[in-house]
């Protein structure tokens, strides 16, 4: 494992539990067989051919984080995202696909995809990105994020927003929405990246959600957060 990786496993509790969602059972195949060479850092507990499957497989094998293709037979990765984070809200889903129309990107936003990747992702860069959505940070490409994220901006009502978190709380969540990793957070406020994870994992579970990217989402629906905040 990677100095990189083993510095974000430090920080998970456990190593991510994953499921893998993908009609090809070729593509399912050689992800899980790449994702064994990071055996230390991941866990592959299934595999899903449909979104159907999926949302039955979440409910049994309770994964950390999804692998979720887009294009499937029956129901499709958009509404298979949704009915899992309906149901189980602390999975974390990260889109897989070959599609990068930013209609797609924002559908899985608003279903609750943690983050989204082109099939064309090296398996490092993959590994990487199960451990962040894991550790609840978020997986989006900066050229799109301001825009992607800009359509959820809502002003704050007049008597100001009510805002379950507390300030060092939204110092964290407004430094995410920056773009800022944990290690980068943890340098602007003084304190340890542990410190830093610690935060970000109260702020998910007052917010009900299982990511940093829904995290952003909720701060600005609700008027915390601003187009400023922003990258």
């Amino acid at each position: 494992m990677t100095g990189r990786h083993a510095e974000h496993h430090a920080e998970a509790t456990a190593r991510p539990r994953v499921l893998i969602v993908d009609d090809h059972s070729l593509f399912r195949a050689g992800v899980r067989q790449q994702l064994a060479d990071f055996s230390e850092a991941v866990e592959v507990v299934g595999e899903a051919g449909d979104g159907e499957e999926a949302v039955a497989l979440v409910a049994s094998l309770r994964p950390d984080v999804v692998l979720m293709d887009i294009s499937m037979p029956g129901m499709n990765g958009i509404e298979a995202t949704r009915v899992i984070k309906r149901d189980q809200p602390r999975v974390a889903v990260l889109v897989l696909t070959v599609y990068d129309a930013r209609q797609y990107v924002t559908a899985l936003l608003d279903a609750g995809a943690a983050g989204y990747l082109l099939k064309n992702v090296e398996i490092d860069d993959l590994t990487r990105a199960i451990l962040d959505v894991h550790a609840g940070e978020s997986v989006l490409d900066p050229a799109v994020s301001r825009a992607v994220f800009g359509r959820y901006a809502r002003p704050p009502a007049p008597e100001g927003p009510v805002c379950e978190l507390s300030a060092r709380e939204m110092e964290v969540l407004r430094l995410a929405a920056g773009g800022s990793a944990n290690k980068q957070i943890a340098g602007a406020l003084g304190v340890s990246v542990r410190t830093v994870h610690a935060h970000m994992r109260h702020i998910l579970t007052k917010l009900g959600v299982g990511s940093r990217t829904e995290a952003v989402v909720h701060g600005l629906q609700n008027g915390w957060l601003e187009l400023d905040d922003l990258p």
